[in-house]
This record gives C-alpha cells, structure tokens and sequence, in this order.
C-alpha cells in the first residue's frame, strides 16, 4: 500500500482571484471539475457560477480584509490562485506614471496582499499557493518594462516565499505565454498578436494549475511553463 504522504491532496477550497474571465475562469472550471470548490475573488463577478466576491486587488488593506473575511464565511481555504494580471504595453517614457504602477500594482502587489492575507488559513490545512508569472518573467522585451518588472517581481516574490513557508505549505509559480482569452483586448495592432500567432488554450494551462494543486502531500511542483508547441518566446 502507499504511504498516505504519497497519496494526491484532494482538491477543496480554492480562491481565485481574476476568477471570472479568461485564465482565471478556466482554473475555476478545472478545479469544480476535479472536485475541487472554486471561489472567485474580480472586479466584476456577474454570471460567475461559483461563490463569488467582487474586489480590487490593488486596494490592497480592503483586499486582505476581504480574503478574511472569505476564508471565514467559506469556513476555510485549501488552495489560492492568483491569476488576475493585466497590461498596458509602451514604452517608459510614453506610459503614464499611474498606469505603469497599477500593472505592477495588481500582477505583483495584489498577488502579495492576498496570499499574505490567505496564510494563516492556508497554514492550517498545509494548503498551496499557485502564482501567475509570464514567459515574460523571465524573458525582457521592449515595451514591457511594467509587465516584465511586475511578472519578473512574481518569480522572486514566489521563490522567496517557498523557501519561507517549507514544510508549511506548497507553493508554484506557473509561467504562461499567451492564451487565447480577452487579455489583448483593446491593443492597438502593435501590440496585439497577429491572426497567425500560436496562442494556447486556457483549459490546458488550467489543466497544469490543477495538476499542481493535486500533488502527492510532500511532493511540490515548484515552477511550471505551460505555452502552444511553436510559442518563439521560449525559451
């Protein structure tokens, strides 16, 4: 018989912020179809399925006060996902100084605040974090200096919170190239990917972020990248 620390975790409560739309609706799918309990924390939560909570991660005191408060009312947490990102490609010295801080404010602030905020439910059940980088996190291109400082601060802010929490609770940083969701909506055609441009599924990289959620107890996938076959940013 295996040893019970081989056995995979049973998915249960999992908050996910940016869980109404694009990668984050599809993580929501994936864990109500693995079992798991979906609860989505975004701007604007009308039509979600799930229990919802409308929020802005970049107020980032109201936010931690409302993962709390989640965490109460849902009478626990197993799991967090931080998938609410945004950006606002150009470059430095063309992108307003209030619009360049909220990229930075929602991908990497907001990802802090609310796993801050989620820990100590997080610490009682040996839950997980997953976080949501880029494959721009770890490759600079032109126009991008919020998003890359912003998705770069991620990795960091993940690895140095894996080696604080060891033991305690697991941690992943998830590394996504593009998806074929709404996050180019709105581009002028410089930015935007072209009609031949190879971009992924969002179920398939939810699929890895429930992957990492199920993990045997004791075993941590640490970092994942997830991108379509003829991604040309990786690596």
């Amino acid at each position: 018989m295996p040893l019970a620390s081989t056995q995979p975790t049973p998915l249960g409560r999992t908050l996910i912020t940016g869980g109404a739309s694009g990668l984050g609706a599809a993580v929501a799918d994936a864990v109500a179809q693995a079992g798991g309990s979906p609860i989505v924390l975004d701007l604007a939560v009308d039509g979600s399925p799930y229990p919802a909570y409308e929020g802005d991660v970049t107020a980032t005191r109201d936010v931690e006060a409302l993962v709390a408060r989640i965490a109460k009312e849902q009478g626990g947490l197993d799991a967090v996902v931080t998938a609410a990102g945004i950006d606002k490609p150009g470059r430095l010295d063309e992108t307003p100084g209030d619009v360049w801080e909220r990229v930075v404010a929602v991908n990497l602030l907001g990802t802090a605040a609310v796993v801050r905020a989620a820990l100590p439910a997080l610490y009682e059940t040996h839950g997980r974090v997953v976080t949501v980088s880029s494959s721009l996190g770890v490759r600079a291109v032109s126009d991008a200096t919020a998003y890359s400082a912003s998705k770069f601060g991620v990795i960091g802010f993940s690895r140095a919170l894996a080696a604080e929490t060891r033991g305690q609770i697991g941690v992943t940083t998830l590394i996504p190239a593009g998806m074929k969701t709404r996050f180019f909506d709105g581009r002028t055609a410089q930015y935007a990917p072209g009609e031949d441009a190879n971009l992924n599924d969002p179920a398939n990289v939810a699929a890895a972020v429930v992957f990492a959620l199920s993990s045997p107890r004791g075993s941590e996938i640490r970092e994942i990248s997830v991108m379509h076959e003829e991604e040309p940013s990786w690596p």
